[in-house]
């Protein structure tokens, strides 16, 4: 039976689940055990001992409305956690109690085939995708197991405008904001972030104020296709970020280009503790252990597994890491684990990273116009998503030879073949997303 059929049982569900004090702890022990679980999978990964599992589900409703306070935001936590037989669906919202949910006719064999048809959907050329007008089957199917079942039973009259997903094996390379729900895109109703474990990322809030900025790119490789708009993008980065609205708050950028991104190079960059670190070269993200995952530096790829080893300021840890150019196996949970795991590894607050490899042109449309609103919103997770709209609704277009941002243009090199014009099929948008924490 459907979620749809069994709507009529859903609200008899939630009357089970309103607590008498022995369901509550037992619902807060389940949900204790269901964190501790994605900590086990992340700590058998990296092969070390993560962030100890404490808040329980009332502590996180509480941090969620303390961070809703604070950021002007109103955030609520999903869990999606295939099972075998079913999926579960788990929700808390800031000061509620939580949500339970479990549909068993979505068994794994059946959303894992969803989730491949979703990857077909989104990789059909851009031609043909706005050519047939339509939004694919498997958006809709994803968006209705996953998302439509919260928000009917749970978040409706919540005001929520920011979901933090938890997701489980087969779900974590999942392109959210591609979601659709019939009518709109999830991107377009929500800011979004998918989380290793709540219990796992940093939830303390203070607006991103300008400071000392890495931008660091490779746009040559021995063995690697080259990048040919990285040198733009880093123009365009400084560009955005030296603009006039930032003039009485400047940031400092340092820019490595090519020879000068080498592991040395950027070690001493690290120890200037910089807000932000910005990485247009090659990452990824392939099945097996973390050595297998890497960024490629100039003078040599730097694995997953030694990413702790870099100077990072855990007692001030960054910000924000952005690495523009990545790619994942998606489908293969343990690549799906390092790209979720990357924020773990570095002790990094937000994570923006892409899940597939973007054209050119397109990444350098997304993150000119991702650094134009950092800093003008409220939160990380917003400044992406007011990015990615940008690209849906064609504010952020090419014109000539001309790339059209919210705040002012930037020249294309002629080097740069410009592949699309038009950037609104979710191809080129769906694929970034912020890891960890959104604020």
């Amino acid at each position: 039976m459907g979620w749809r059929a069994g709507l009529p049982l859903l609200s008899m569900l939630l009357t089970v689940l309103v607590p008498t004090a022995a369901r509550s702890q037992t619902l807060s022990e389940k949900i204790l055990a269901m964190e501790r679980g994605q900590e086990q999978e992340f700590e058998a990964y990296f092969g070390e001992d993560l962030a100890e599992v404490t808040q329980s589900p009332e502590e996180i409703a509480k941090t969620l409305g303390r961070l809703a306070q604070e950021t002007g935001k109103r955030p609520a936590v999903i869990w999606a956690i295939p099972r075998g037989d079913h999926l579960h669906l788990v929700a808390i919202a800031p000061n509620r109690e939580p949500f339970v949910l479990d549909l068993y006719d979505v068994p794994d064999r059946r959303l894992r085939s969803v989730v491949q048809a979703l990857q077909w959907e989104l990789h059909r050329s851009p031609e043909a995708a706005k050519a047939s007008g339509e939004i694919g089957a498997a958006a809709q199917q994803l968006y209705q197991w996953i998302v439509e079942p919260v928000e009917k039973g749970y978040l409706d009259g919540a005001a929520i405008d920011t979901l933090l997903f938890c997701l489980g094996n087969g779900l974590r390379g999942l392109p959210l904001a591609a979601l659709h729900d019939g009518q709109r895109f999830l991107l377009e109703k929500y800011q979004l972030t998918r989380i290793p474990a709540f219990n796992l990322i940093q939830t303390d809030y203070a607006p991103l104020r300008p400071g000392h900025f890495l931008a660091a790119g490779v746009s040559e490789f021995d063995h690697l296709r080259p990048l040919p708009g990285v040198q733009a993008e880093l123009a365009a980065i400084e560009l955005a970020l030296r603009g006039k609205a930032a003039r009485r708050h400047q940031w400092s950028v340092r820019s490595l280009l090519n020879r000068a991104v080498t592991l040395t190079n950027v070690r001493r960059s690290l120890q200037a503790n910089p807000s932000v670190v910005h990485l247009a070269t090659h990452a990824d993200f392939r099945p097996g252990n973390p050595s297998a995952s890497y960024i490629q530096l100039w003078d040599g790829s730097l694995g997953l597994d030694e990413l702790d080893r870099l100077p990072w300021n855990h007692r001030n840890p960054l910000e924000l890491l952005v690495l523009s150019a990545c790619k994942t196996a998606l489908g293969d949970d343990r690549a799906e684990l390092g790209l979720a795991g990357v924020a773990l590894r570095s002790g990094v607050k937000s994570v923006v990273a892409s899940l597939w490899d973007v054209s050119d042109v397109g990444t350098l449309a997304l993150m000119g116009e991702f650094y134009q609103q950092l800093g003008h919103t409220a939160t990380k997770a917003e400044a992406l998503r007011q990015a990615q709209l940008g690209l849906l609704t064609g504010r952020v277009r090419i014109e000539g030879d001309r790339l059209i941002l919210s705040r002012g243009s930037v020249a294309l090199p002629s080097s740069l073949a410009i592949e699309a014009a038009d950037f609104s099929a979710p191809y080129f948008w769906g694929s970034f997303t912020m890891i960890s924490s959104p604020w």
